[in-house]
């Protein structure tokens, strides 16, 4: 190997990265960062199918104009002094798995829509000399909704790049049994904690729109197969668990049956003990925050519902950190050792 002639401008090279990906969130709890944020996520035609010439005035001239202030309020009821719940859980996963990874890997967050930006943070690894990246969404479902827009985003900044990196792509881990196992140690040890014992456990998925099944989206199946290997896992013969999918949005059908209905028609057969766990997001966030430990709670009491509770997800636990590691390590295998 020859060293580098004396006028050679110092390029680094030779690194491996991580980039953890998430959804996304706005800036702050204000209306105005909240109208920016839905109007890149909503502006996704893998989020909304519907041609943009149709959408887009209803988006800029309705939802755009009255969505953002409701939403507002709800963020502010979950935001935190460091900051948005789901970009402080992320950043502390991202801190997690560097710390377990050593400094032979860099290991960077972004979100898919809000800052930090993907762009902004595979430039950065690539400036750092990070010519191997694993780039992984924190998606355990897949859905074309949520990875296969991590994918479309990156593709496009590498479209872009003179010197691209190599890429590898996390995969889904909906019925890995370390993804499995990681959720029922933890729900198992939430379960105990509780003041009551819950006769019932929602699993609750976030929800897409029924077209999507039919169009051969895989994620209503994917998240099926999640809460069955996970009742099975759990193992407690006196707890009914049942999947539920929330945060409808719009008239279209949705993925059934709905979370919400389905507080209330717990609450109305009898139940009175109900705990609830999102398995599909892997950090807490407005939708296990606000919608379903708030909203959730107002809606199963109203209906003469009693105990309730909303178990936290996997996050930046020991259970979900050592889970993360061993996904990450093997789609790093051949490099590093």
């Amino acid at each position: 190997m020859t060293d580098r002639p004396a006028d050679h401008p110092p390029v680094e090279h030779g690194a491996i990265g991580v980039l953890l990906v998430n959804l996304g969130t706005p800036d702050a709890p204000d209306a105005r960062s909240v109208r920016r944020y839905l109007a890149e996520f909503l502006s996704d035609r893998r989020v909304v199918e519907i041609p943009p010439l149709a959408w887009q005035p209803i988006l800029r001239g309705i939802i755009l104009n009255t969505r953002p202030k409701r939403s507002a309020h709800a963020y502010g009821q979950v935001w935190t002094e460091a900051g948005s719940p789901l970009a402080v859980i992320t950043a502390e996963q991202a801190a997690g798995l560097q710390e377990r990874l050593g400094e032979g890997v860099k290991v960077a967050y972004a979100m898919r829509y809000g800052n930090p930006g993907i762009e902004a943070e595979l430039r950065k690894l690539t400036e750092a000399g990070c010519e191997r990246i694993l780039l992984a969404p924190l998606y355990p479902q897949y859905s074309a909704a949520t990875t296969a827009t991590v994918f479309d985003k990156a593709a496009d900044v590498l479209r872009a790049m003179r010197w691209q990196p190599a890429l590898r792509a996390l995969p889904p881990y909906y019925d890995d049994p370390l993804y499995i196992d990681a959720l029922a140690k933890d729900l198992a040890h939430q379960l105990d904690s509780l003041a009551f014992p819950p006769e019932v456990l929602l699993l609750s998925f976030h929800g897409m729109p029924e077209r999507t099944l039919r169009l051969g989206d895989p994620y209503h199946c994917q998240c099926r197969k999640t809460a069955r290997l996970l009742e099975a896992a759990l193992a407690r013969p006196g707890l009914r668990m049942v999947t539920t999918f929330q945060s409808r949005f719009g008239r279209a059908r949705w993925l059934e049956p709905a979370t919400d209905a389905t507080l209330v028609a717990e609450a109305i057969r009898g139940t009175r003990r109900l705990a609830v766990a999102a398995p599909g997001f892997s950090t807490d966030c407005l939708e296990t925050l606000e919608e379903l430990a708030i909203r959730g709670r107002e809606q199963f009491r109203a209906a003469g519902g009693e105990d309730y509770a909303v178990l936290a997800c996997l996050n930046a636990s020991k259970a979900g950190m050592a889970m993360l590691e061993s996904l990450v390590r093997r789609e790093l295998a051949g490099w590093i050792a």
